[in-house]
């Protein structure tokens, strides 16, 4: 694919050292002249001067014949206006990185719409996301977002003890738009009909919104309902740990940051609802010993600084702390981490620059589709219904779909829901599908 890269920062030099070394033919456009030295002689890739709000630099780029423009700047405004450019210039895909803030604003304004983006993503809020998979779903051995975070993917095995053991899947009685949409057993890998039963050891793939989903994984691992909320302890109270501490907190988590800035601490305390702000320095193992850190469920390091979280995570867990878990922001250090790091009581290691490399990967493909997850069943995929259609206008459960086929998302606009048997679908809506090899093309042939 012809892709360029705007913005040769911390995020986006890996992004453009990733994609050269899978064979694409990369441009890279970048300001700073030091930077564009550097990266001419350790990228398989043309590097640009320039401005990339700038039409003739887009334009010397090759912006109008390019499969994918990614913006990745520090910049809201010129990443956006970056886009918004490329997009009007025949760039057939454009990504910008924005600020958290103006991510959680896209409830109030299409943001995407307005300025012709095909998406939109926050390295902060996506690393916020990998670390909040492990605080709520501690028991469930895959935690996957789609539809921009509204519907959930998990894995997890049914308990020999559930009640749901025995049941087929139309009378599961599972929570309204929830879906078991992949089961496999002994080594076989099924998308289930309606008729399929569910067996004690079964590892199942389900679909939701995330508090629901909750309630279906629950009853099939047959675990309890915990009465006391979670409690959370978060060092750093920077974008990624004012990110996570807003999930948590809609979670019922009980959420202390330490913060050592005094004025950060107290913009915190203003703009977070339920949770403790610690004025405190989190290296110094007197306060983390005062505020009993050790009593913690979750200990999450998300400061600024990769040795400071790895050191603070070692505290915690010397203190009895039960589950560390660290922002790593050399990709490097995050593998070594995740691979050995349970041996010093760190659960998991989280890098911005590979949780952003994940999200844009799935948009890196020439068909009419993007890959979400891929599932030894199958694959998670999205893509958008077209006028004239087989399925516009019909209730799902008018259609014949596909063996090997379930649909687990609908986004309307930024409206995302499990669709029921009742609902419609409409030209431009977003679907997700989990299908298998075989039902690939069926259900594209329905949808395009």
């Amino acid at each position: 694919m012809r892709i360029i890269v705007l913005g040769a920062g911390e995020i986006g030099r890996h992004i453009a050292t990733s994609l050269s070394k899978m064979a694409h033919s990369i441009v890279v456009i970048e300001t700073d002249e030091e930077i564009v030295q550097e990266l001419e002689e350790l990228l398989d890739a043309r590097v640009l001067q320039g401005n990339g709000t700038s039409v003739e630099t887009l334009l010397e780029a090759g912006t109008g014949e390019s499969d994918l423009f990614i913006a990745l700047t520090s910049s809201n405004e010129n990443n956006v206006m970056a886009c918004s450019l490329a997009k009007k210039l025949g760039a057939k895909k454009v990504i910008a990185r924005v600020h958290p803030g103006l991510q959680r604003e896209e409830w109030l304004f299409d943001y995407r719409g307005h300025f012709g983006i095909d998406h939109i993503l926050s390295s902060e809020r996506l690393s916020a996301i990998e670390l909040s998979k492990f605080v709520r779903n501690p028991e469930s051995l895959v935690v996957e977002e789609i539809a921009r975070g509204r519907i959930e993917l998990q894995q997890v095995i049914v308990s020999k003890d559930s009640d749901a053991v025995g049941c087929s899947l139309k009378d599961l009685k599972a929570p309204e738009r929830t879906r078991v949409a992949v089961i496999s057993r002994g080594g076989e890998h099924t998308v289930p009909g309606a008729e399929e039963k569910l067996q004690g050891g079964d590892l199942v793939t389900i679909f939701g919104e995330p508090r629901k989903l909750r309630k279906l994984a629950r009853r099939l691992q047959n675990s309890q309902k915990r009465e006391d909320a979670l409690r959370v302890v978060i060092f750093g109270g920077g974008e990624y740990g004012f990110s996570l501490a807003q999930m948590l907190e809609s979670w019922d988590c009980k959420v202390r940051i330490f913060e050592k800035d005094q004025n950060r601490a107290l913009e915190l305390t203003d703009r977070l609802s339920d949770t403790v702000v610690l004025n405190a320095d989190g290296t110094y193992l007197a306060e983390l010993e005062e505020e009993q850190v050790g009593d913690a469920d979750f200990f999450v390091a998300a400061s600024g600084s990769d040795e400071d979280n790895v050191m603070t995570c070692l505290q915690a867990n010397n203190l009895g702390t039960k589950n560390c878990l660290t922002l790593i922001h050399r990709t490097d250090y995050a593998n070594a981490i995740s691979s050995s790091g349970r041996h010093f009581g760190v659960l998991a290691a989280v890098s911005p620059r590979e949780a952003t490399l994940r999200d844009i990967e799935r948009f890196i493909t020439s068909d009419k589709f993007h890959v979400v997850k891929t599932l030894d069943a199958g694959q998670v995929i999205e893509t958008q219904v077209e006028r004239g259609a087989l399925v516009c206008g019909r209730m799902v459960h008018e259609i014949e779909w596909p063996e090997g086929c379930v649909l687990v998302a609908r986004m309307q606009g930024v409206h995302a829901t499990v669709p029921g048997p009742e609902d419609s679908l409409e030209t431009n809506d977003t679907v997700y599908a989990m299908v298998t090899k075989k039902a690939l093309k069926p259900f594209l042939k329905l949808v395009k």
